[in-house]
Formats: structure tokens, sequence, C-alpha cells
């Protein structure tokens, strides 16, 4: 990733210095710059070299290994560097380590930016969509270096300076986050489509082709698609899709996410549904001896085929698209609002549909209907939530019985689609003016003496539950 992001802003006209510690590294990026139109790019062999190789103020990008990697890094270029220079984590860091780096780079006149990179190798050699946050100095020094290697959309460059501190990185975390709900919705459309829809792979990739063509339009649901095509080259007949274990890796950044909404009390039900089902997943061993140990107790061995029976594929195919759709935004709406905490607690000043702008190209989760986040949060930057902009609002209502169609069906089918359930339980709660979290504040008061708040009259008040329920409860009968 680092030797393509180097290789983009070289093509971008900028002359770029390189450094790693194996050799060959150097060698092969210096290669690449030569074959791909002699950009200008150098190869250092050793710290010393590279930082004096730069044209003072000095800006050095850094693409390691999150946490003590980047911090030897950093030990080994700043004793070389002056007050002025700037040095600009790109990696998936923890914020609060940026926040500590940036406090020890102003000890030494140093400025620091922790720079949230999204879109993989890919993105990195052709355009990434960038978050960089820290010292607004450091990101004026090189603003129009990432203008121009960031992905470009009708709209603009995606980057921006996110903010103060570790928010470029706090930003690209929950990037992430949204990312693993956005992964999760899919697999599960997928698994309904297959095990309920009876669908194969090519049929497969015909509809999620189709999908990319309209509001669905996105990334992962473009690679998706073409991940249907591909045919298994190594292990003879069939495609490579089904030939992959179904264990998902993860790099922590999801489990991040979660985390901080806890912290924060923002519920993110459908992120976290997703960090569970990727914890599930690696217990592969467990969940084949459960299916034999619950196949002995009764359970059958296809309850999704007794579900297939009578489903009409044509409709399903539209209903498990519509409810994919309002799942996504719930997870698009999880994410924002965590943003928004983490701002109000931070004092960031976050722009959210700054954010979902710089997010339209270049990223994982790019998506056309992020243009249409970014203009409901232009229209109402203080929208407590995109469930009740009016454009998404109508569209959740329209598409809210094939949503419900979906997720019951799953559940008959023995299909597990926690993230549609999160999503679809969220919408539900939310959308309710009155829940039963009366019956939960009056279960606190009665073993905790928590009190509780009444509906018909102000202040804070406490019941002996129990001494007054085994008063009147000398007059119950039974019901027969």
């Amino acid at each position: 990733m680092g030797q393509n992001l180097a290789l983009n802003i070289a093509e971008k006209g900028f002359p770029i210095s390189v450094y790693n510690r194996t050799t060959s590294k150097v060698d092969e990026t210096v290669d690449r710059a030569r074959q791909e139109g002699s950009l200008p790019l150098t190869g250092q062999y050793n710290p010393r070299d590279f930082v004096l190789s730069l044209q003072r103020p000095r800006s050095v990008i850094i693409l390691v290994k999150a946490g003590a990697p980047v911090d030897q890094t950093i030990a080994a270029l700043s004793d070389h560097m002056e007050p002025g220079d700037t040095i600009i984590d790109g990696g998936n860091e923890w914020y609060e380590n940026t926040e500590r780096r940036i406090h020890q780079a102003s000890e030494k006149g140093l400025l620091y930016l922790g720079m949230g990179v999204s879109g993989g190798e890919e993105g990195a050699r052709n355009g990434p969509s960038l978050m960089p946050g820290g010292s607004l100095q450091a990101y004026n020094n090189i603003q129009d270096i990432l203008s121009k290697v960031a992905a470009q959309v009708e709209d603009g460059p995606c980057v921006t300076y996110i903010g103060e501190g570790g928010s470029g990185n706090f930003v690209k975390m929950v990037h992430n986050g949204i990312e693993y709900g956005d992964m999760q919705l899919i697999s599960e459309a997928y698994d309904v489509l297959k095990h309920v829809g009876g669908l194969n792979n090519s049929e497969l990739a015909d509809i999620f082709a189709e999908w990319n063509r309209g509001e669905l339009e996105s990334f992962l649901i473009e690679i998706t698609a073409d991940i249907f095509k591909v045919k298994d080259e190594e292990g003879g007949d069939g495609f490579l899709v089904d030939k992959i274990l179904d264990k998902t890796g993860m790099k922590g950044t999801g489990k991040w996410t979660v985390q901080q909404a806890a912290e924060l009390s923002i519920a993110a039900p459908t992120i976290a549904a997703s960090l569970d089902s990727r914890y599930l997943s690696g217990l592969k061993e467990e969940r084949e001896n459960a299916a034999s140990v619950l196949k002995e107790a009764g359970m059958s061995d296809d309850i999704a085929s007794a579900a297939r029976v009578g489903v009409d594929k044509k409709r399903l195919i539209d209903d498990v698209r519509q409810a994919l759709y309002a799942s996504k935004i719930c997870s698009y709406a999880q994410g924002m609002n965590l943003l928004r905490a983490k701002s109000n607690e931070k004092g960031w000043n976050l722009n959210l549909g700054e954010l979902a702008r710089i997010w339209k190209g270049g990223c994982i989760i790019r998506a056309v209907f992020l243009d249409r986040i970014k203009k409901a949060y232009q229209r109402n930057p203080n929208l407590a939530s995109l469930i009740v902009d009016p454009e998404f609002a109508r569209e959740m209502v329209q598409r809210q019985a094939a949503w419900r169609r979906v997720v019951g069906l799953a559940i008959s089918a023995g299909i597990s689609t926690p993230g549609m359930c999160a999503s679809l339980a969220y919408f539900d709660t939310y959308r309710r003016a009155r829940l039963p979290a009366n019956l939960v504040q009056a279960q606190r008061d009665l073993f905790g003496a928590h009190t509780y708040e009444r509906v018909d009259r102000p202040g804070a008040f406490h019941t002996e539950w129990t001494k007054l329920a085994r008063k009147s409860g000398s007059g119950v009968g039974a019901l027969n």
C-alpha cells in the first residue's frame, strides 16, 4: 500500500523519496517507478539519508503496522528531522496513540497528522479517500499533494481536513465499522438468495450486477458480482467462492468502533452484529460439532428447503434488494451518530456532510447514495439521524414491508441474518414514541432503588414495589 501511494504521488509530478528497512522493497519500488513512466522517485537505504534527501519543510508519510512499529519508525526518523517538518501516519491507528504522538512531536517542534487512508492497494495507486487529522499547518503544507493524489469526484477531491487531534484516525475507524456492517449485510443477502431462493453463482452474479446499476450502486456490490463469476482454477470444477473457508478475519477497527459506541452510549447494533458474526465464524470446529449434536437432537438438516417451497424468486430478489438498502441506511446512521457524539465530546467540529462527500470515491464503502447522505446533512447539519431525514424516511417506510418479509422468511428458514435483524430492530425501536423501558426502569427501582421518572409529573420517584404488591396481592384470584 505504501509503495502504491508513493507511485501515485510521483505520477502526479511530485518528486518523492522512499525508504524501507527491507532493501529489496526499496529496489522493487524504484523499478516500478521506472517501468511505469520514469516517475520522479528515488530510493534510500537508511533513515538519515532518507530524511536528508527531502526538501524542507519535510513531509514524511509512514505506512507501517499500528502500535509499537509506528513509535519505532518515528524514533528512527525524528532524530534527523528539524522543527517545522511533518510526520504523517497513514495507518489504521488507535486515535489516542495519534494524540499522544502529536504532543510528543510538538515537543521537538515537529508537526503531526494521523491520516486515514481507504481504498486498499488499488485505491492507494489510483486515488484513495484520505482523512487527515491533527496539525492544520501540516495539512496546509501538503494539501496540494493530497488533493491531487486523492480520488476525484464531481464535487472535488476525496480529501478534507478532518479536525484536530486524532480525529482523522477516529473517522477512518468508524468508516471501517460501517464497512463491517456493509459486508455483513451483503453476505446475508447472498445467504438468503442462495439457500432460500435456490440461486446459483451465475444468477447471483447477474443479480448483484443489476443491483449495481441502481440505488445499491457501490464498490462492495460491484466486487461481489465479480466474485461470483470466478471459477476455481486450482481445485477442479466449480466456483472459487464455494471453496473458501467460512472464517472471516479482522484487524481490530470494527472492535474499536463497537467499544467506542458503548463508551459513548450510542446504539450501533448493525455494526456490533457484524463483529459478533466474525467472532462466530471463527468457531468453525464448534459450529460443525453443534450442527452434528443438534441433528442428533432432531434438528433438520435443511430447514431452508422447506421454506423454499412456493417462494416467488422474482419477488424474493426484489425484497432482498429493498431489505439490503434499508439495512444499509441504518448502518450508516449508526456510524454517523457515533461520529457526531465523539465530535461533541472532543470538540472536533466534524462536518458529517463533508465526510460523506469524501467517501464517495476511492474508499471501500464508496456508494452512489453517499451523495444523498451528504445532501441530507447539508439540508440539516443537526440532523438527529438519517432515518428522520424526509427523503430517507420516505424510503425506509416504502421498503419496510419487503424488509420484514425477508427477515421473517430467513427466520423461518433457519438462516441467520443478524445484521438485517439488528437494523430492523433499530428502526422499529427508534420510530416508537413509547417503549417497554418503563418496565425495565420499574425493575431497577424495585431491586436497586434507582428511582424513576413519571410521564405525568416532574421529579424522581421511588416505590416500595414488593411491599405494595404483597399488600394488594391478598385479594388476587386465579384465572381458569
